[in-house]
């Protein structure tokens, strides 16, 4: 895709961080917006400003770990506008501490949620998407992952495990896509620390899956450090938002943000095809390396 007005987008998490940003971005382009959050506020705070700048823009609270929620979110973009041409997969939580101290709720939250909401809403769009793009209509899908897809630092097992699975995810349905015949791009986000709201992802947690233990010393930690580090970042959302816009341009699969931290991702399959362990994924930012406790 490289002519954007008058398309259609569909973005999830869009009340705040890279989803609003991509909603913005869609807007300032000419597209129609189809925007979806589990937070209300957040969610009717994004409308109002964009409808407020002129966007043609519906919302629709969404959780987006409940299949039949997505479904009827694709049901009403196409309701709306008929079609869909580039889908965010964007809505991420995040969750920390030793992987054997993560209960059975916080690997059902993390995972429902970074790696179901991206199958959902590849199984309610994609289907669509495919017959319209038969016709001749262009369409992209990017999945928000994380250089937390390539590497895997310590107190951050249910998030790694969710974003590398969203990076299997996106490279399986490029290439069935391509098995399919079907020019429809795709696209796998990869950002590191860029300071949005998911440090607080708490705030959003199902109450069917709420924390039933006091938090570990672990967690705690991972919480700090989860904190510090998307609060240090130096790179914005709005700065992502056009980097990805950039990369759905240029139909380049892989998005990395922080170029820095490649030479981690190098280490990292060096040690792979060395079979060797594990490299450590700090040796390129010791500083921020937790203390052993």
């Amino acid at each position: 895709m490289k002519d954007f007005a008058g398309r259609v987008a569909v973005v999830t998490g869009a009340g705040s961080g890279f989803g609003r940003e991509f909603a913005k971005m869609g807007h300032a382009l000419g597209m129609k917006l189809v925007l979806a959050d589990i937070q209300r506020d957040a969610l009717d705070d994004t409308l109002a400003e964009l409808r407020t700048a002129g966007a043609q823009a519906i919302g629709e609270v969404v959780d987006v770990a409940k299949s039949e929620q997505v479904r009827h979110l694709a049901d009403r973009a196409y309701a709306e506008f008929g079609a869909v041409h580039l889908l965010f997969n964007n809505a991420g939580v995040a969750g920390g501490g030793l992987v054997w101290e993560n209960t059975d709720k916080d690997w059902h939250w993390v995972l429902g949620v970074n790696l179901m909401g991206v199958v959902h809403g590849i199984h309610h769009f994609v289907p669509r998407m495919l017959e319209a793009n038969r016709r001749g209509e262009p369409g992209h899908i990017v999945n928000t992952a994380s250089i937390a897809g390539f590497l895997c630092p310590p107190l951050m097992g249910v998030y790694n495990v969710s974003k590398h699975a969203v990076v299997a995810l996106t490279e399986t349905l490029y290439h069935d896509l391509a098995l399919a015949k079907s020019t429809i791009g795709t696209s796998v986000l990869c950002p590191a620390f860029v300071p949005t709201g998911i440090a607080a992802s708490e705030r959003n947690r199902p109450a069917e899956l709420a924390r039933d233990r006091e938090l570990t010393v672990s967690m705690r930690l991972a919480q700090a450090q989860s904190e510090k580090a998307v609060s240090s970042g130096r790179m914005s959302a709005a700065e992502v938002a056009q980097i990805t816009f950039d990369a759905i341009r240029a139909e380049r699969f892989y998005v990395f943000t922080h170029d820095k931290i490649l030479a981690a991702v190098e280490a990292r399959f060096d040690a792979v095809l060395a079979r060797q362990a594990p490299a450590d994924p700090f040796a390129s930012n010791p500083r921020v390396k937790p203390t052993p406790t």
